[in-house]
């Protein structure tokens, strides 16, 4: 009953891989999205939202032009809970937690889609490792132009509980596009919920929806700003360079 999703996110930071892999095995908790004010759920739907971090406060913009099926930033039913219809919230089982996020996303926090479009998520400074929680995806799926790692989902095993629909699975498939050109699609079955985790640094994350249908729910939360976890990154003007010299490093490797 959810609709397919297709997720571009657009990194500012291209070439942080020696960073991003010192920092891949540390479980950490994650900054989830407060969400808060929005407009009408109508056409051009905006809703704003806040993370705070451990020294920084980032202001987060969701547009989408179609229109939302719902926005829940306060109160509400929480559709987070461990289990079909439960109201538990138990960190070690959740489908949303995993040896990489310590925490359930924040609160009922949710914001629900139902039309195929374009839609947006603008972060007023880089990110780190964005991790974006999904609820109900329901056999549709997602296709992303960024490589992700799927963290954990719902399948009823001692250690991953279903989610609030039930229960299910969640995979991920390449496919080749041609020209160089890659699609990763999360794809999934029963009642996928879970959360997957896209490594490198970003300011925006752009998608869309492929198909209309009742509603899937997502939220996003970050494991920090990009100036806290990759402290060594240079700045953008010198990404270009040090993108060379990795591209260099790779061909003398294979010689």
């Amino acid at each position: 009953m959810k609709t397919n999703m297709a997720l571009k996110f657009s990194p500012i930071l291209t070439a942080i891989a020696l960073a991003i892999a010192s920092h891949a095995a540390c479980a950490a908790p994650v900054f989830w999205t407060d969400w808060t004010t929005s407009s009408t759920i109508g056409v051009n739907f905006t809703g704003n939202g806040t993370i705070t971090t451990g020294t920084s406060t980032v202001q987060v913009t969701y547009n989408n032009p179609q229109g939302i099926g719902f926005y829940q930033p306060s109160g509400g039913i929480d559709y987070w809970t461990n289990g079909l219809f439960s109201t538990t919230r138990n960190p070690a089982t959740s489908p949303y937690t995993s040896t990489l996020v310590d925490n359930i996303p924040t609160g009922t926090d949710i914001i629900a889609l139902s039309s195929a479009g374009n839609q947006t998520l603008q972060f007023s400074q880089a990110v780190a490792n964005p991790v974006f929680s999904y609820v109900s995806l329901n056999g549709n799926g997602y296709a992303f132009n960024q490589d992700f790692d799927i963290l954990s989902f719902g399948n009823g095993s001692p250690n991953d509980d279903c989610g609030y629909w039930g229960c299910g699975t969640s995979s991920k498939s390449i496919v080749d596009l041609g020209g160089g050109n890659f699609e990763y699609q999360l794809l999934g079955t029963g009642e996928p919920h879970g959360t997957i985790r896209f490594k490198g640094a970003f300011d925006t994350v752009s998608w869309r929806s492929l198909s209309s249908e009742n509603w899937n729910g997502f939220t996003v939360g970050v494991q920090g700003t990009a100036a806290e976890v990759f402290p060594s990154v240079p700045e953008p003007a010198t990404l270009a360079l040090m993108g060379l010299g990795l591209a260099g490093l790779g061909f003398s490797r294979k010689k």
